[in-house]
């Protein structure tokens, strides 16, 4: 008989490891999935937002938008001087040093004016301009200014920041007519802002109503709406702006000019929202809940509110965010040409009007700083936009 080798069993895991604290990798994997998944009986609007706080790009465009909008509505709270106010034209911006005129540190910001310091250009023989460091400003919060009355009919003169002897400021130097840069770009964000969210309310409401109403009935009724719509479609934007904005009379009162631009802006923003929620709406009827709701006798109108609106919500939140800087660009490239706002209202469009010759921009730069307040809100609400189409749709 043939000897049969008997292979020694392999020996068994030790049961040391069992109850053991899960390492570093898995405790990671753990805390992304509990991030990832509701908790409980959390909500859409929870899981949304926990996916959003999770965007880094989100965040900050949530707090820049946060920001605009409260300096819009506490505008004159925020400008340092009166927006109306006249001083020296073209005066460049004053030097902000936390110094005091003994050259020590101090917590309290001062300004130097710039002006002349008594010394030539050697080549040209103009001027020389710089800080006048013998004559500082001390500026402080929360101080006394220009009156005005907040939210229309509450008397104040208390600003965020200002000088407290009450001379003028100018962080971002004076137009052609001696005014503030930096408090009309800030009084001058009512009237943008209003506009673009006026403007996206309106296109919203129809651009989403008409397209769920023709991508529902369909038939007949989808094609001939579909037709109008690419009617509104097929007009160049820019020269129609020009032609309608140019038929109110430069002596109607702003409000009248203010609401025809409104009303322009909308009448042709709202066909391409219309176009996506209508295809949406068309995936969405075919889908099983909404035959059960149309097979147990549910009416068209609480089927499009019930179960088509909430599904379209998502688009159209991301459609918003992303639709208001490019409402702001359109108000600051029609007003930079003349056909947005009038004076004596105050947009971000009309004060680049001031650039329009080179030789201006290349003599004063600082007049340029209105683009500053619109690249800040176009990347704000950009930035909001992406962050919220990731968390509403993270697949």
């Amino acid at each position: 008989m043939t000897d049969v080798k008997h292979h020694a069993t392999p020996p068994l895991p030790s049961d040391a490891g069992i109850g053991a604290a899960p390492g570093p990798e898995i405790e990671e994997d753990i805390d992304t999935l509990e991030d990832r998944f509701a908790r409980g009986n959390e909500g859409y609007a929870k899981l949304v937002w926990r996916r959003f706080r999770r965007s880094t790009m989100g965040m900050i465009g949530l707090v820049l938008v946060v920001a605009l909008l409260l300096m819009a509505v506490f505008a004159d709270f925020f400008a340092p001087m009166d927006p109306k106010r006249s001083e020296l034209p073209f005066a460049p911006p004053d030097m902000i040093a936390f110094q005091d005129p003994q050259g020590n540190f101090s917590l309290i910001p001062y300004v130097y004016p710039i002006g002349e310091t008594g010394e030539l250009d050697p080549i040209t023989f103009q001027p020389l301009t710089g800080p006048v460091m013998d004559d500082p400003t001390p500026t402080g919060f929360f101080v006394q200014g220009y009156e005005y009355r907040l939210f229309w009919f509450i008397p104040a003169n208390i600003h965020f920041f200002g000088t407290t002897d009450g001379r003028p400021i100018q962080l971002l130097g004076t137009d052609k007519f001696g005014r503030d840069i930096l408090s009309r770009g800030i009084v001058g964000s009512r009237i943008s802002l209003m506009i673009a969210l006026a403007v996206v309310t309106i296109t919203t409401i129809v651009g989403t109503l008409v397209g769920i109403t023709s991508g529902y009935i369909g038939g007949r009724f989808d094609t001939w709406l579909q037709r109008f719509v690419e009617f509104v479609l097929a007009f160049p934007q820019l020269p129609l702006y020009l032609a309608l904005t140019s038929l109110v009379p430069v002596t109607a009162p702003t409000n009248v000019f203010i609401a025809f631009v409104i009303g322009v802006m909308a009448a042709i923003g709202w066909a391409q929202l219309s176009r996506e929620v209508r295809s949406k709406t068309l995936a969405l009827a075919r889908i099983e809940y909404v035959r059960a709701a149309i097979a147990v006798g549910s009416g068209d109108l609480r089927i499009i509110v019930r179960h088509i609106l909430p599904n379209v919500l998502s688009h159209v939140i991301v459609a918003v965010t992303i639709a208001i800087p490019t409402v702001v660009l359109l108000e600051s490239f029609l007003g930079f040409l003349g056909f947005a706002v009038k004076p004596p209202l105050i947009s971000w469009g009309l004060m680049l009007q001031d650039t329009g010759t080179f030789s201006v921009i290349g003599s004063y730069p600082w007049i340029l700083s209105p683009v500053v307040f619109v690249l800040i809100t176009v990347f704000a609400f950009n930035a909001l936009g992406d962050g919220l189409r990731d968390a509403i749709d993270p697949y």
